[in-house]
């Protein structure tokens, strides 16, 4: 074994944030932030948006967002107050019933940073979820047999006390739904147990996907802001086809037949 925290003996591996991702170090990694920023990503490009990813939420976002002729994507409480933001917001369901705007900046201390991060680093970023879950994982395994190593990166969230990563059941379970679809019996001798692992997790919750994502913790957290929809929108397994990949800073899509 060269690097038993990177997984780089096998194609396919899988992690959690941002370090996490460093030492992945895969050609390709596909983020998985399920109730936020990976199924917003999902929606805009469905709806033709593109989709700048931003790791700071203070006047650099807006700066970030001005430079690219973009509009900046709000907080889901302020997306019913702010002025000229046209419902654009870090709200999954809001994004599917927002004016379209062509360009979007999307702010977001997990799944923003991580793909950032990686960007910077020249690896391939593409955002998966539940909703885009087997189209991601039948392009990503298309990329194996070409050669290429696959991450699957959790996002996880952040404790309020510390900001230490918290693992988040549901970005597992995305992780886990584009793995079941991602590994075919010809993976099995590339794929790391962590991959199998929340591959095996998803095919044992299948079942029960949007009770699990209601009654977890960001779930219930969701609810009690008023944003339950946020939830079901998540949960819609393989409502959607499209690949958002990252290219020139900005998540568009690719459709997978």
């Amino acid at each position: 074994m060269s690097d038993y925290f990177g997984q780089t003996d096998y194609a396919i591996r899988m992690d959690w944030g941002p370090e996490g991702a460093r030492r992945c170090a895969a050609d390709v990694n596909i983020i998985v932030d399920v109730l936020s920023f990976s199924t917003s990503v999902t929606v805009a490009a469905e709806r033709g948006m593109a989709v700048y990813p931003c790791r700071w939420r203070d006047d650099r976002a807006e700066e970030f967002a001005a430079d690219r002729g973009a509009t900046l994507a709000v907080g889901r409480l302020e997306a019913g107050t702010a002025p000229g933001v046209r419902g654009i917001s870090l709200s999954p369901a809001g994004l599917l019933t927002a004016i379209r705007v062509p360009r979007i900046v999307l702010p977001s201390p997990n799944g923003s940073t991580i793909s950032a991060i990686l960007a910077e680093h020249g690896t391939e970023v593409v955002a998966g979820c539940l909703r885009n879950a087997t189209a991601v994982g039948r392009w990503a395994a298309r990329q194996v047999d070409a050669g290429r190593s696959v991450a699957v990166i959790a996002a996880g969230e952040r404790w309020r006390g510390d900001g230490s990563l918290r693992p988040a059941l549901e970005d597992h379970l995305g992780a886990g739904a584009i793995l079941g679809a991602l590994v075919t019996p010809r993976h099995i001798g590339v794929c790391s147990p962590e991959a199998l692992a929340a591959a095996g997790l998803f095919a044992g919750s299948q079942e029960y996907l949007a009770s699990l994502l209601a009654d977890c913790v960001g779930g219930r957290e969701l609810t009690a802001m008023g944003f339950a929809e946020d939830v079901t929108v998540a949960a819609d397994l393989d409502a959607s086809a499209v690949v958002p990949v990252l290219a020139d800073g900005a998540f568009s899509s690719l459709r997978v037949v």
